[in-house]
């Protein structure tokens, strides 16, 4: 069942009526036969509940193509569709699918290589193009709707709108609007109904709301065609109306954190994880399902100012980990349905078998691609690892940026800015991440650069590249000299900032000092073997992500681009690989940074 878009711009969406009860289910029926449930003119209960998922991020099996082995971490997590429709279908098999529903708050296209392929080696958009592997397996588990992530937009719109038309639920969001016109552009809202034993009629909408900081991350796909205001904006618009058109409960899938916090500064006047902010403010709302931050939330209860009333919020862990439950209770008085309690959990994809309805639909896609990223591209004369990136200068990140900066070169050649010096940016994306000695394969690249970035050229001062430094070191947790040996495991991450929000810059040497605080910690910073001069011109080869804002890094966004490309970073990487054969560490390797205490080296 494809969408027409045509429906439901600026218009009234419902969508699905509900299933009259077969049977009855435990839970309804435990709540009906509850006092004051029985008899004519008695009040009566319902309970049903409502799955949601998030972050799912193109998993689809318990695999990591990266590794091409089943999917292990740590805390020995599962990931994918394929456990999560186990999952489903045992909540549905205990509450009565009459009485649940499915949702997801976004992030679904962008993610793994069987996302990547689909998008790009083998692409939905071609005029006989395949199903998205996504789309079939969530059509084939039977969500009823699913909010729009920013990752969705990483491909273009057509891939995305591709995407919609193979759904069989509705993407929402309501903040995702036409540049001009200032009407939604994708659906707003959905109203499910469901029907208590009593034959009552429950009316559950679902808003859904995406991130504004799409506006920023993906400019070059949605400028002039979609605009992306706030989610507390949009949700004080929507809610109203969701209640006036009979919504007995409202729930938002949102994609967007708790914390209230944002990666791009004040680029936007909209905050980037505003689900909290938006619980606390508007009210009308009876639950969030929270995505984006990649965090696990069993539950979350939010007081709304003005109603007093609790929100329930909850964000299960990413890439189909974990499935939320929100179980709700409502209650027939003064001829209305009142809610009478909301309360979320978790349950853990490891503890279940992936559904072999859903593996089965997808294995040939899935070795399909599983030949893709075993392609041998070329070489490596010594095994890289990421290991220790983020504490000291490897060569695995000295490879990315070495690429990078000899792709800008070579681009710049010839024009107005081929005398500026090229440095570059690097990022540690995965801890685990290796390049074997010997063959070199696609997944290996893929591994070693999960994302979709594409490369640009930004021209920075001495000065911005200074303080684009100090901003980065901020990484570091503060530790004074004379305490003993530093604990690698314990020095990173500090007030939260992860590994893709530090950057290293090849091309100059530093040192970051971590007993001084965060902003003075970036000293003997040397280009060509002399103090940096604060007013000399730089060419910055810088990922897309960072040089839109992502992370918020001072004067990049602002500074002048003089070159980008359309093809990603990784795919730079493979064609270097493949065009020189050979990885060489003696070629690019080299120790330009490293971290001291009151200048004494701490490794």
């Amino acid at each position: 069942m494809s969408l027409d878009r045509r429906k439901f711009l600026g218009s009234s969406v419902v969508t699905g009526a509900g299933v009259a009860l077969v049977g009855g289910a435990p839970a309804a029926e435990a709540a009906a036969r509850e006092p004051g449930g029985h008899g004519h003119g008695c009040r009566e209960r319902y309970a049903f509940t409502v799955m949601g998922t998030t972050d799912l991020h193109g998993n689809v099996f318990n695999w990591d193509y990266a590794t091409d082995a089943e999917f292990d971490d740590a805390a020995h997590n599962d990931v994918g569709l394929a456990k999560i429709s186990t999952l489903v279908n045992e909540v549905r098999r205990e509450k009565g699918r009459q009485h649940t529903l499915l949702i997801d708050a976004g992030d679904t296209i962008q993610g793994t290589q069987l996302a990547y392929y689909y998008a790009k080696v083998d692409p939905i958009t071609d005029p006989d193009g395949p199903v998205h592997p996504m789309a079939r397996a969530m059509n084939a588990i039977g969500y009823d709707a699913a909010a729009l992530g920013n990752h969705e937009f990483n491909y273009g719109i057509p891939v995305l709108r591709k995407f919609e038309e193979s759904c069989d639920f509705p993407l929402l969001g309501a903040n995702a609007v036409d540049a001009r016109s200032l009407r939604p552009a994708f659906r707003p809202y959905v109203l499910k109904r469901l029907r208590s034993p009593r034959g009552r009629v429950v009316t559950v909408a679902v808003l859904g709301l995406t991130n504004p900081g799409i506006a920023i991350w993906d400019k070059a796909h949605v400028q002039g065609k979609l605009a992306f205001p706030g989610l507390v904006e949009q949700a004080a618009k929507w809610v109203p109306k969701l209640r006036s058109m009979g919504a007995d409960v409202v729930f938002v899938a949102a994609h967007s954190g708790m914390s209230g916090t944002s990666s791009y500064g004040d680029q936007l006047p909209y905050v980037e994880n505003a689900a909290a902010l938006m619980a606390e403010q508007v009210p009308g709302i009876d639950a969030v399902l929270v995505g984006h931050a990649h965090v696990e939330v069993p539950e979350r209860r939010v007081r709304n100012e003005r109603s007093g009333r609790e929100v329930v919020l909850s964000e299960p862990l990413k890439w189909g980990q974990r499935l939320t439950l929100f179980d709700v209770v409502v209650e027939w008085r003064r001829g209305r349905w009142e809610v009478g309690s909301v309360g979320s959990r978790v349950m853990n994809a490891n503890a279940v078998a992936e559904d072999a309805r859903i593996t089965g639909l997808l294995r040939a896609e899935h070795r399909k691609v599983v030949a893709y990223v075993n392609r041998v591209i070329g070489r490596s004369k010594a095994e890289m690892t990421a290991a220790e990136a983020p504490v000291r200068d490897t060569p695995l990140l000295d490879f990315i940026a070495w690429v990078q900066a000899e792709v800008v070169r070579k681009a710049l050649a010839g024009s107005a800015y081929a005398s500026l010096p090229v440095v570059s940016q690097a990022s540690c994306f995965s801890r685990t991440a290796r390049v074997p000695e010997g063959d070199v394969t696609i997944r290996s690249m893929a591994a070693l650069y999960p994302f979709d970035n594409t490369l640009e050229a930004r021209v920075l001062t001495g000065a911005q590249l200074r303080a684009y430094l100090e901003f980065s070191a901020r990484y570091y947790v503060r530790t004074p000299a004379g305490g003993g040996p530093v604990d690698p495991s314990k020095v990173t991450n500090a007030d939260g900032v992860p590994d893709y929000n530090y950057d290293v810059v090849r091309g100059v040497s530093y040192e970051v000092d971590i007993a001084k605080p965060a902003g003075q910690r970036i000293g003997k910073l040397m280009f060509g073997g002399k103090p940096l001069d604060d007013a000399a011109r730089f060419v910055l080869a810088v990922n897309n992500y960072r040089a839109s804002g992502g992370g918020n890094f001072p004067h990049v966004a602002a500074a002048e681009q003089v070159w980008s490309a359309s093809d990603e970073i990784r795919n730079l990487m493979i064609g270097w690989v493949q065009g020189t054969g050979e990885i060489d560490p003696a070629q690019f390797a080299s120790v330009d940074w490293m971290l001291t205490r009151d200048g004494v080296p701490v490794f």
